[in-house]
C-alpha cells in the first residue's frame, strides 16, 4: 500500500494535524514567552542503507523543514544526491508557511534565489557561508580582518560570549559577533533582505590542545545577537535531537528499504511520529514511550491527540508477562 501511495498527496493528510500540533505548541509558548519567532532549520540527512547497487541506484537524501522550537517536522522532500540540496531547498520551502520565521540553512542552500524566496515569503534568513560561494565568503573574511584590528571601532556591533562547557576533558566556549552590512559592501546588491553579517568562534581545549574554528554567516536579521545566536544554536541541535533519534531510535540507517516511494513515505512516518512523541510532555526517553504506546492504548491516545490526561497501567503487567 505505501509503494502504491503518492509521496506528495501522502504528506498532505498530515497537514492539518500537524498544524494542530504547531497551534497547540505555538499557544504554551506564546503563555511563557511572548514575542518569540518560530524558527524553521533547512536540513538534509542520507538514508545509508537505501542504495541498490544492483541497479545502480545511490542512497536517497531527504531535506526536511524542522521547527525547532517544538522539535516538529513540517515537510520533506526524497533527492537522489546530496548535491541536488540545491533544487530540493526551494521546493520544500514552498510546503510551509515563511511568514514571520528564521529559516536557516547550512551552506549548501546559500544561493541568492533561495535568500529571495524567503523573503518574499514573509520570513527572515541565517544562511552559513562556506567556498561554495568563494567571492562573497572572502569577501566576508577581508571585512572582518579589516575591522578587527580596531575592535569593529567603525561599525555597528553586538558580541555574545557563552560561558565553556566542560564534559569528558573538553572544554568548550563560543563568541558571537553580529554587524550591519555596510553600504559599501560589494555583495549586498545581490542578496535580497541582507543586512546583517554574523560569525561564531569556537574555542575547544582537549587535554590542553587548544583548537579554534571561524563560521560565517550572511542574515536578513536586525542587529541582535541574542536572537542570532539563538537559531545558530537551534539550527545545529536539529542532529542531536532529529537525526540522531532517527539513526538511534528508529535505526534509519541501517533499514534497506529500496523501492523509493516506499523508502520516502516510510521515512515520512518515521519523522512524524518523531515529532508526535517530543509533544508529550512525559520525562520518558523516546524508546520507553514507544513501548508504552503498544503497552496502553490510554497513552497511545494522548500522544495521538497532544493531550495528557491519567493513565491505568493494568494492562503494562500484563504486556511484560
Amino acid at each position: 500500500m505505501l509503494c502504491a501511495l503518492k509521496v506528495d498527496a501522502f504528506q498532505c493528510c498530515f497537514v492539518n494535524w500537524l498544524k494542530s500540533l504547531s497551534d497547540a505548541a505555538e499557544q504554551r509558548m506564546q503563555d511563557v514567552e511572548s514575542g518569540k519567532r518560530k524558527h524553521l532549520a533547512i536540513d538534509g540527512k542520507t538514508m545509508k542503507g537505501s542504495h541498490d547497487r544492483t541497479k545502480g541506484i545511490g542512497p536517497m537524501h531527504l531535506v526536511s523543514v524542522w521547527l525547532s522550537n517544538f522539535g516538529l517536522t513540517l515537510a520533506q522532500v526524497a533527492t537522489d544526491q546530496k548535491s541536488n540540496e540545491i533544487t530540493a531547498i526551494p521546493e520544500v520551502l514552498r510546503l510551509v508557511d515563511l511568514k514571520g520565521a528564521i529559516i536557516t540553512i547550512d551552506a549548501m542552500g546559500t544561493q541568492t534565489e533561495i535568500a529571495e524566496q524567503i523573503v518574499d515569503g514573509g520570513g527572515d534568513f541565517v544562511l552559513a557561508l562556506k567556498g561554495n560561494q568563494g567571492t562573497l565568503h572572502r569577501e566576508v573574511i577581508e571585512f572582518v580582518e579589516e575591522h578587527v584590528s580596531n575592535d569593529f571601532a567603525d561599525v555597528p556591533v553586538r558580541r555574545l560570549e557563552e560561558k565553556a562547557e566542560k564534559g569528558h576533558g573538553r572544554v568548550d566556549s563560543r563568541i558571537y559577533i553580529q554587524f550591519s552590512v555596510p553600504d559599501t559592501f560589494k555583495g549586498r546588491s545581490r542578496w535580497k533582505g541582507l543586512r546583517t553579517i554574523g560569525l561564531v568562534v569556537y574555542k575547544s581545549v582537549v587535554n590542553g590542545e587548544e583548537k579554534i574554528e571561524i563560521r560565517y554567516y550572511i542574515s536578513s536579521l536586525r542587529l541582535g545577537v541574542k536572537q542570532f545566536a539563538k537559531v545558530v544554536r537551534s539550527h545545529w541541535g536539529i542532529e542531536s535531537t532529529c537525526h540522531w533519534s532517527l539513526d538511534v531510535t528508529y535505526r534509519e540507517d541501517s533499514l534497506r528499504t529500496r523501492q523509493r516511494c516506499l523508502a520516502e513515505n516510510l521515512a515520512w512516518l518515521r519523522r512524524f511520529t518523531l515529532s508526535l512523541l517530543k509533544q508529550h510532555p512525559g520525562k520518558d526517553s523516546l524508546v520507553m514511550k514507544q513501548r508504552m504506546c503498544g503497552w496502553n492504548d490510554n497513552f497511545l491516545m494522548q500522544v495521538l491527540a497532544g493531550k495528557h490526561f491519567s493513565v491505568r497501567w493494568p494492562c503494562v503487567a500484563r504486556a511484560v508477562a
